[in-house]
């Protein structure tokens, strides 16, 4: 069976999302009318995806697009360019929402993107990464970073505000690693079921 092309889709996402950061720049009200406004959702819902392709400051997008290029790189080449497409809005969307729930405003790419690791967790727990800088596995990268973001998030509901939505990182990872579990039983499913076809194959 010939190998499908790779796409490079999670570059080419890189790449769109930098060129929206430069738009941003150049027209001011964009940012302010398309990043996710709690208040705003049952009016303008479509910012609970916009916003995910709007970033806050040139640090901000620099630390989201390499994670997003070498993460999604690997999960595009486990899954396929459009199931990855498919994981990055749905666990972005669903980080949108839980954001909306405790913070007023919010931007960027990081809950999908958190998304992109929970699913890569559990399809490759064991892929070794750098992260904090030392190589670890992917699973032991994952707790730390669960850990970090609950640590943010419960010093935020105690009043502490530190500007990053950790909630939405949470969410993010946490359904991420949803539809990594699902997609792995649909592979073994689907490896199972070609298996009794070619047994009735052989039968027939």
């Amino acid at each position: 069976m010939q190998r499908k092309k790779f796409k490079w889709t999670a570059l080419k996402l890189t790449g769109i999302i930098f060129i929206i950061f430069i738009l941003q720049f150049l027209f001011k009200g964009l940012t302010e009318n398309f990043m996710l406004i709690s208040s705003d959702i049952y009016s303008r819902p479509w910012i609970l995806i916009t916003s995910i392709l709007l970033h806050g400051s040139i640090t901000h997008l620099l630390y989201n697009m390499f994670a997003l290029f070498l993460f999604g790189s690997l999960l595009e080449k486990k899954i396929g360019s459009r199931n990855f497409l498919i994981v990055f809005f749905l666990t972005g969307i669903i980080a949108s929402l839980i954001a909306s729930l405790f913070y007023e405003r919010s931007l960027g790419a990081s809950g999908a993107i958190y998304g992109i690791m929970g699913m890569l967790t559990i399809l490759q727990p064991f892929m070794l990464v750098w992260a904090f800088g030392v190589p670890m596995p992917m699973i032991i990268a994952s707790i730390l970073w669960i850990l970090m973001d609950f640590a943010g998030f419960t010093s935020y509901l105690q009043g502490t505000p530190g500007g990053i939505a950790n909630a939405a990182h949470l969410a993010g990872i946490f359904s991420g690693a949803f539809f990594g579990f699902f997609f792995r039983f649909f592979e073994k499913w689907k490896r199972k079921r070609m298996g009794i076809i070619r047994r009735l194959k052989i039968k027939g």
